[in-house]
């Protein structure tokens, strides 16, 4: 195996930008400070939120000036608020065409694209929570439900739309969503939205939406070849802020795999169930079929467990949400559909039971726990036809990740490298990061130390 390259500081797309310096943010750094409105202000103090997050520093102020950005950060690092609190200050403003006299009805001022029905749920909590004093509307639009309650929004008229692509052309097609308004556009996990799965129809709403308009890109992970197209869209005076590597993984989580035969990741699983520092997980299969084989076993082993995957009723993925957010629920087990969007606050270990096959998922996965400052863990298990997807893992994330060799499904020959299980460490202190593994050109690589239990300090 070639050696990895160093950790760069800096990898996002080269979008032909003038850069904006990182702002560090300092104890005293406020959102008063970066040009925030007094409605706002208030809506953040409200629930809490009074210390903004390095994102928040790099892009608020130049989205509040009307530029184009692309903004890169890790997940869970409050890339929804930097981009909401601008949209929501920028209409509180009355729109440029607007005239004097009675109010005209509330059209689409501000479009947010979603890759996935759980984020555009979450993005609209976002707008919710922050425009409580604003006076402006927002609605959510998605698949897998009904069409009436939505289109009754629409019809009350709404300044802020946070769509999934598939239900907002529908709706297009109905006559029933006019975006000929459209201020400001946003893409959420920009690099889902412009890959070929979404790109065709984000290209027909694009031809649907003002060329004179703002448009914000934000996203954990940014893949060179997507760079030509966030060159053709970002047109008005584009900057870019990253405050981390593009593809980077939080530094609060315990990475390690386990190389293990597929037939045995089953007994594996149960094994690793049976810590009690495991106290609120998500699995992640590569299959829909498979999330629910591995519910199956599981609640065979006296596990709870329920599964999300786009098979799931939409009022059925939002029972096992509900359930796994509120405690009653152990462990959820999920396609690539809750690597993005699923934000829960105390998920302590995220296990890949099927190694993703794109890399860059892999990093939006385990961005599911070690949120807001917390630690967590996430362990993958890696099978012998697996091994060049951990491989494209590794090159991505730039650094290895340790095998944990010592576990009862280890196959001989594996040489041990740590206990499976290691102790919470005491609060208040940061666990030791697992030592890398030393490079080699060989094959099998040796193998290191590396912890499984999660870091439960708050940051």
């Amino acid at each position: 195996m070639n050696s990895l390259e160093p950790a760069r500081t800096d990898t996002a797309a080269p979008v032909p930008t003038t850069p904006v310096h990182t702002t560090p943010v300092h104890r005293d750094s406020t959102f008063g400070a970066l040009g925030v409105a007094p409605a706002l202000l208030r809506a953040l103090d409200e629930v809490g939120h009074t210390v903004p997050t390095p994102i928040q520093v790099s892009a608020i102020p130049a989205a509040i000036a009307g530029r184009d950005l692309l903004g890169c950060a890790q997940t869970g690092t409050g890339k929804t608020a930097a981009f909401a609190l601008p949209i929501l200050q920028r209409l509180q403003l009355p729109p440029a065409a607007a005239k004097p006299g009675p109010a005209a009805p509330r059209r689409i001022r501000a479009l947010i694209l979603s890759p996935t029905r759980e984020l555009a749920a979450q993005i609209g909590d976002t707008f919710a929570r922050y425009g409580k004093f604003t006076g402006l509307r927002h609605a959510v639009i998605y698949g897998g439900v009904g069409f009436g309650t939505q289109i009754s929004a629409l019809r009350r008229g709404v300044d802020v739309l946070v769509a999934t692509p598939g239900r907002l052309a529908d709706l297009i097609n109905q006559r029933e969503v006019n975006l000929d308004r459209v201020e400001v556009l946003v893409l959420d996990e920009a690099d889902r939205m412009l890959d070929q799965g979404f790109l065709p129809e984000v290209r027909r709403l694009l031809r649907l939406i003002p060329r004179e308009r703002q448009t914000l890109f934000f996203s954990a992970t940014m893949p060179r070849e997507l760079e030509p197209l966030a060159d053709e869209i970002l047109k008005k005076d584009p900057v870019r802020v990253a405050v981390a590597p593009v593809a980077s993984t939080p530094d609060r989580v315990d990475q390690s795999v386990y190389l293990v035969a597929q037939e045995d990741k089953r007994g594996l699983l149960e094994h690793l169930m049976a810590d009690a520092s495991v106290t609120r997980a998500i699995v992640f299969t590569r299959t829909k079929h498979g999330a629910d084989r591995v519910v199956k076993q599981l609640t065979a082993a006296n596990l709870s467990a329920a599964a999300i995957h786009g098979n799931k009723s939409q009022n059925a993925r939002e029972r096992a949400l509900g359930a796994f957010r509120g405690g009653k629920l152990r462990i959820l087990v999920a396609t690539d559909v809750a690597a993005r969007g699923i934000d829960i606050g105390g998920v302590t270990h995220v296990l890949n039971y099927d190694m993703p096959v794109d890399a860059e998922s892999y990093v939006h996965r385990i961005g599911r726990t070690a949120r807001a400052g917390a630690g967590g863990a996430a362990i993958s298990f890696c099978s012998p036809d697996e091994r060049g997807r951990l491989t494209s893992v590794e090159r991505l994330i730039k650094r290895r990740v340790a095998i944990v060799g010592d576990h009862p499904y280890a196959r001989a020959g594996q040489r041990p490298s740590a206990p499976a299980l290691a102790p919470t460490p005491p609060k208040g202190r940061a666990a030791a990061p697992a030592p890398e593994r030393a490079r080699s050109s060989e094959p099998a690589r040796p193998s290191a130390g590396a912890r499984f239990s999660s870091r439960t300090r708050r940051g």
